[in-house]
């Protein structure tokens, strides 16, 4: 018996092990090319504010997306079409207006959105009726890192090397019945 996973692995399941220990995001460790920060995003159109717009700073140099999940008519909304649009940038780079909702109180007062993504910038426009109009989210940011060597220190480099020299798990010696 060589682990837990080891109908998985074969006898590859040591070096998959300190290969998956590697990967695990504690402090003191390598951290991934890519980490993602989410936060909750929500806005309002009604009357007043019939637009949205969602953009990053320009000298960011992460990517950032915006996830929406659910567009929902709020308190004091009247039974009437509520519309709401999308205004953002196709592969061309031009602007595109496209219907993302269409909202009745009496009929249809919410809408799963289903994590339908967008990149910044990218504008929510209350097309038709008076709200008001909740979108809800998250706001997914990708951080990039560079994992050059001069990322690692000298204790970091040792205690990979000392991983890759563990020796294979063998299996327990059995008991002998006397």
């Amino acid at each position: 018996y060589m682990g837990p996973f080891s109908f998985l692995f074969g006898a590859s399941w040591p070096a998959m092990a300190s290969f998956l220990d590697l990967d695990s995001m504690d402090a003191g460790e390598a951290t991934p090319p890519i980490c993602t920060s989410r936060f909750v995003f929500g806005c309002e159109l009604n009357s007043s504010a019939r637009s949205y717009t969602f953009k990053v700073s320009e000298e960011d140099d992460s990517d950032h997306f915006l996830a929406l999940n659910m567009a929902c008519l709020s308190e004091g909304a009247k039974d009437e079409c509520n519309v709401v649009e999308v205004v953002g940038r196709d592969y061309q780079n031009k602007e595109v207006a496209v219907p993302v909702a269409n909202l009745k109180l009496s009929c249809q007062p919410w809408l799963c959105l289903d994590n339908f993504e967008f990149q910044p910038p990218v504008t929510f426009r209350l097309r038709s009726g008076s709200g008001p109009v909740h979108l809800s989210g998250q706001h997914q940011i990708f951080h990039r890192k560079d994992l050059s060597d001069d990322d690692f220190s000298d204790d970091e480099e040792e205690s990979i090397d000392q991983e890759e020299e563990l020796s294979p798990i063998k299996p327990a010696k059995k008991k002998q019945k006397s």
